[in-house]
């Protein structure tokens, strides 16, 4: 761990509201101690309710790297990140993952995750959002097709 690092998260974070860009998150991508991307909340100003800083730092860090997987790097954010975030950081594979603000200070200035944490464990028939499947059969076509591609690139 190395608090430059995450203290470059921290003035990002605060950089990003006195720009108006979006919320006070930041994050920073490290790869052989050098910071190889960063990403500050978008949300706003983007109209893009997925581009909170890990995602965007992410996606910055893996076209930097010119790969999908941030394996022998850190990702240091100044807030713990939320289930969304959490699954791409677990989908891009860094070694180590370091936060700052925990989620129940995000709770307590009106980014309440909570709702999210809740949803997930419980059956898809309880969820608020009503969902149903549809056309299974016809879409397994997709997987059957690759699972007997020859070159798939897995991940």
């Amino acid at each position: 761990m190395n608090a430059e690092f995450m203290w470059e998260a921290i003035r990002l974070s605060i950089q990003n509201i006195r720009d108006g860009s979006g919320g006070p998150f930041a994050c920073v991508i490290v790869k052989d101690n050098k910071i190889i991307a960063r990403g500050t909340n978008t949300v706003t100003s983007t109209n893009d309710p997925t581009a909170h800083a890990e995602i965007v730092a992410i996606r910055n860090a893996c076209k930097a790297l010119k790969t999908f997987q941030l394996t022998g790097c850190e990702i240091y954010t100044s807030c713990e990140p939320c289930p969304m975030c959490l699954g791409a950081i677990y989908w891009a594979r860094p070694d180590r993952l370091y936060y700052a603000n925990g989620r129940s200070d995000a709770a307590r200035i009106g980014f309440d995750d909570e709702l999210l944490y809740e949803e997930l464990p419980k059956k898809i028939s309880e969820r608020r959002i009503p969902t149903k499947q549809l056309m299974r059969e016809e879409a397994l076509a997709a997987f059957h097709e690759w699972e007997q591609k020859q070159d798939k690139i897995k991940y």
